[in-house]
């Protein structure tokens, strides 16, 4: 048996009446948020606009990145990262599913990584830091 200590300091908002919560949660995490998205089905459903309204509301500066494709391309992760590091961001805000997130994630890793973000694919190191994150998951798939 392996001996370990888990920590996991996540909050969750859970519900259809809980996407205003989003503005306090970025009040108190960013100065300058990219936003992550997919490939239009938020923009459909109405959310990327309730999504971009709490955020303008909170002041904050913010950053997009969108058209993540399923199975995140390389070149998106890359993208999003030199958009972050161009500029200063601070928090990247995931707005889809699972692929979305993925991308997210390679990128909040690889911004202060001074190397290329495919080397934690291609070897058993991990990132020893990240940008922080947040989700608004779109699908119940996921999570």
């Amino acid at each position: 048996m392996l001996n370990f200590t888990f920590h996991n300091p996540a909050t969750i908002h859970f519900g259809k009446t809980k996407l205003p919560m989003l503005e306090g949660e970025l009040k108190k995490r960013a100065n300058k948020i990219l936003i992550v998205t997919g490939r239009g089905s938020i923009k459909k459903q109405g959310i990327y606009d309730q999504i971009l309204k709490h955020v303008k509301n909170t002041g904050i500066a913010y950053c997009e990145l969108q058209d993540i494709k399923p199975n995140p391309r390389l070149s998106s992760v890359q993208a999003g990262i030199e958009l972050c590091k161009k500029e200063k961001i601070d928090f990247i805000l995931a707005v889809g599913g699972g692929s979305v997130i993925d991308a997210s994630k390679a990128i909040a890793a690889g911004v202060p990584y001074n190397g290329d973000v495919w080397d934690f694919f291609k070897t058993h190191s991990g990132p020893s830091e990240a940008l922080p994150i947040g989700v608004v998951l779109t699908i119940a798939a996921t999570g």
